[in-house]
């Protein structure tokens, strides 16, 4: 049996060579705990966490949101754009056939010097052409795998960027909405506080008209109806600037949005739990951080393989003659193959500059990638230890606003019956007030700070939102 001629079995022995570094992993300094974690936790992060809180507007405006907001839809094109430069990349590995055709009328000089075209030939001819040509590079040091490598790694990374706008869209639509009701329930108590001191300053003009109360007991009324009144007047722009940043998250022009349940009526969800080894698996933000690591990784040994010979074999297969006719019979037919060899001898530091720079991008994803993971850890240990501690504040607020009220109550019993001066009534409704809008505040951000625990841990509920918007796009006309 013939053997296969050595150059043939050189390549076939470097055609699994691949220069430069392969990805491993980088070694991760987990936390074994987090503290104030909730130990008779349910893990809820892979459902649909939103529709925990039982209210069908939120449920309607997040898969609004999924549907019509301008980033998912960006983060949707970036993905299309990855897609394409994979495409592009991957095809360099693949031989490259190109068919070109030429038809050409020339006319030759009759005296070109010491020999002169004969007189009985015409100078003026035709001339046809039909080629098709191959070209295919030879990727013994693996330039073109490792550019392969590097192209599906930024791809999948715009995937999981995508994932990450869903996840950031979701809590912020959430987040928003929860504040909507918040800021409503404190205009509500504003204006119910300042109906109550406005028809109370009415009684205590007729007082004043007649002589009961003094002066400055009548301005010390006034300057509480002034006080809530302003209160109403800042709380108003706040109710509307909220609606407008919410109608922009569901891809709307600013305006009006549709209320359902209020803060009272919402139901809180359970604390998430996991380990968190989880989390690294769970955040599409970690996992785009990664990509972008075995990206930058891989271009270090596209970098590094330039330094060796480029490789390519080339052929020729067509068809030439001066009639159109003949173009394709087999004496016009013409071929041609070979083996084109270029290497670099100098370059003045240009691919030593490309090296550096490859390796300088990958030690700056490494960091980024590691740092993304420690700002996940303190997202979560920071809305774990805000989620409990404000639960708290709100069970202490609750009592303090019941407290208040009875406080109120009889301090304008007391001043009703001459025991006390109306600055203690004052004092005791200007500290309910002021209570009753901090546990509203508290309250919503009891929600918030759910919301921003969901948030931070990542979880299934990504990829099931994500579902909502594939669906909700394939419902579209």
């Amino acid at each position: 049996m013939r053997k296969p001629p050595i150059p043939l079995m050189l390549c076939l022995s470097l055609a699994g060579c691949m220069v430069g570094p392969d990805y491993q992993p980088p070694k991760i300094d987990t936390p074994a705990a987090y503290r104030y974690a909730d130990k008779e936790a349910r893990d809820l992060s892979n459902t649909l966490w939103w529709e925990q809180f039982h209210d069908p507007v939120l449920n309607e405006l997040i898969r609004t949101a999924l549907l019509e907001n301008k980033d998912i839809k960006i983060a949707a094109a970036r993905v299309e754009e990855f897609q394409g430069r994979y495409g592009q990349t991957r095809s360099l590995l693949f031989p490259q056939v190109g068919l070109g055709a030429q038809g050409q009328r020339s006319r030759s000089p009759r005296d070109t010097g010491p020999v002169s075209l004969d007189p009985s030939v015409d100078p003026v001819f035709n001339n046809y052409q039909a080629i098709l040509s191959v070209n295919w590079e030879l990727d013994i040091w693996g330039r073109l795998r490792r550019l392969d490598e590097s192209a599906r790694a930024d791809l999948l990374a715009s995937e999981e960027g995508r994932r990450s706008v869903i996840l950031s869209l979701v809590a912020s639509v959430a987040s928003s909405y929860v504040t909507l009701r918040d800021l409503d329930r404190e205009l509500e108590i504003a204006r119910t506080t300042a109906k109550a001191r406005s028809e109370s300053y009415e009684i205590f003009k007729l007082r004043y008209g007649a002589g009961t109360i003094s002066e400055m007991e009548l301005a010390q009324n006034q300057s509480e109806l002034e006080r809530t009144q302003a209160s109403v007047a800042q709380l108003q722009p706040l109710v509307a600037q909220q609606e407008n940043a919410l109608a922009v998250l569901l891809g709307r022009n600013p305006g009006p949005i549709i209320r359902g349940r209020d803060l009272a009526q919402l139901n809180l969800p359970t604390v998430p739990a996991g380990l968190p080894s989880d989390l690294l698996e769970r955040r599409p933000d970690l996992r785009q951080a990664e990509l972008n690591l075995i990206s930058a990784n891989a271009q270090i040994g596209a970098a590094k393989a330039q330094y060796f010979p480029t490789i390519s074999l080339t052929g020729l297969l067509g068809s030439a003659s001066n009639q159109l006719s003949n173009l394709f019979t087999g004496p016009a037919s013409t071929w041609s193959y070979g083996v084109a060899v270029s290497m670099p001898i100098f370059t003045a530091g240009g691919i030593a500059g490309q090296v550096q720079q490859a390796e300088a991008i990958q030690k700056q994803a490494l960091q980024i990638y590691q740092q993304s993971i420690q700002s996940a850890f303190r997202d979560v240990e920071n809305a774990l230890v805000a989620s409990s501690k404000s639960r708290e504040r709100m069970a202490y607020q609750a009592r303090q606003v019941e407290a208040l009220s009875t406080y109120a109550h009889y301090a304008r019993l007391r001043y009703d019956n001459g025991y006390t001066s109306y600055i203690e009534v004052l004092d005791a409704e200007r500290s309910l007030f002021d209570a009753e809008l901090d546990y509203t505040r508290t309250r919503g951000s009891v929600f918030t700070n759910m919301i921003d625990l969901y948030k931070a841990t990542g979880g299934g509920w990504v990829t099931e939102a994500d579902k909502l918007t594939a669906t909700a796009n394939q419902k579209r006309p």
